[in-house]
């Protein structure tokens, strides 16, 4: 049986049942080198709309700069990872799911025009599927070392298993972002227009100071932010600040503004081994929620758990959007972003009754009164930091 068309944004699926899905594995709980978590059982007969499709994803297994690689027949939906078959692991990470793993139906939920169940899927990291049960599911999370410590195996962590090469200039992934949905014309156009400014101003003909004064001048004509990529301003070798808010779930937070960051990040951008990334830009002077404190996550290099020193933050709509990363332009992972407490300003609102709230893109605005406390500072993270 063929589908009449790929799954697009917005269309509606079931997700096929517990053992629909096992049978569809192999001994190792994979389908094309993906695995199917634990975690991922709970939204077995459920319906969803999809979110976004995931031809494409980031790889951070390999070190910088991270690229993208191509995946095939499989999307995103509105559901995350809790961790708990993973030691606690805290990073939410979008769930991956198979085509095969889903029943369409269509537009909307009551649309029985497409076929209610997918053909088997092919690829380069194909394993014929022998079944899988949940026992085994839950045994194929985690490997023990020669000193007894668990090394975690999980959907991020077997991404290079699990997709093949894509070139950051092949076009067909660009045509895929629009005509799946995953982001409209003025994202894709802005995206190529960015990209092809700052490669101009880095190209060394001796444009770049003054195209990235023209950027900081006039980007308010196409509502945009400050040049993105700027280093910033302690020197390399020398201490960043630490800020601790003991923030926590449900708090208000304003993101300081782009200039302040900088002079909490050294030269290479980072604070006390946390990056601070240009995706994170365009979220500067504006205020959120804190979603939740992170302080233990899996290292997708290692498959090891990572504690960190100082925990740090995740706000509430607040996501990668791949806006600015040359080599991973528009992937569709929505990674929520980690901000250290000295990129944030605790936020107390002076009329609760008066508040209003809107989220657009990612982006939240509270309004009206706010007042920022004077004794907080507030940036993302890099996969491990010196915690």
């Amino acid at each position: 049986m063929k589908m009449k068309k790929k799954l697009k944004v917005g269309d509606w699926v079931e997700v096929c049942s517990k053992e629909e899905i096992l049978n569809s594995l192999d001994r190792n709980g994979c389908l094309d080198g993906m695995p199917f978590m634990p975690e991922m059982l709970k939204y077995c007969g459920k319906t969803f709309q999809v979110y976004k499709r995931a031809h494409k994803t980031c790889d951070y297994t390999t070190p910088a700069p991270n690229r993208t690689r191509r995946m095939e027949r499989t999307i995103h939906l509105e559901t995350r990872c809790d961790g708990k078959a993973h030691g606690g692991c805290q990073a939410e990470c979008l769930l991956y799911w198979k085509e095969a793993w889903l029943k369409p139906l269509g537009r909307n939920s009551n649309d029985a025009s497409l076929p209610t169940k997918l053909p088997p899927q092919g690829g380069m990291n194909r394993v014929a599927c022998t079944g899988c049960s949940e026992s085994q599911l839950w045994a194929n999370t985690q490997v023990a070392d020669p000193n007894g410590d668990p090394t975690y195996i999980c959907q991020t962590t077997q991404i290079p298993y699990a997709t093949t090469y894509l070139a950051w200039w092949d076009l067909r992934q660009y045509f895929e972002d629009y005509w799946s949905g995953n982001v409209g014309i003025g994202r894709l156009v802005s995206g190529f227009v960015y990209s092809m400014y700052y490669h101009l101003s880095q190209a060394g003909i001796g444009v770049g100071p003054a195209m990235r004064w023209f950027y900081d001048k006039f980007h308010g004509l196409w509502g945009g932010t400050l040049f993105p990529r700027k280093p910033g301003l302690i020197p390399e070798g020398k201490p960043t600040p630490t800020v601790k808010l003991n923030l926590q779930p449900g708090e208000l937070v304003r993101v300081r503004a782009h200039d302040d960051i900088l002079r909490s990040v050294d030269v290479g951008n980072k604070n006390r081994g946390m990056y601070w990334d240009a995706e994170l830009v365009p979220y500067c002077g504006k205020t959120y929620s804190v979603l939740k404190r992170i302080s233990t996550i899996i290292d997708e290099k290692t498959g090891k758990m990572v504690t960190m020193k100082n925990p740090c933050i995740v706000l509430d709509t607040v996501l990668c959007q791949a806006r600015y990363s040359p080599c991973r332009m528009l992937c569709p992972k929505s990674m929520y972003p980690y901000w250290r407490e000295a990129w944030l300003e605790r936020v107390e609102i002076a009329n609760r009754d008066n508040n209003i709230a809107e989220h657009t893109s990612g982006d939240a605005i509270i309004s009206p009164v706010l007042n920022a406390s004077s004794n907080s500072i507030a940036l993302p993270l890099e996969a491990t930091d010196d915690h």
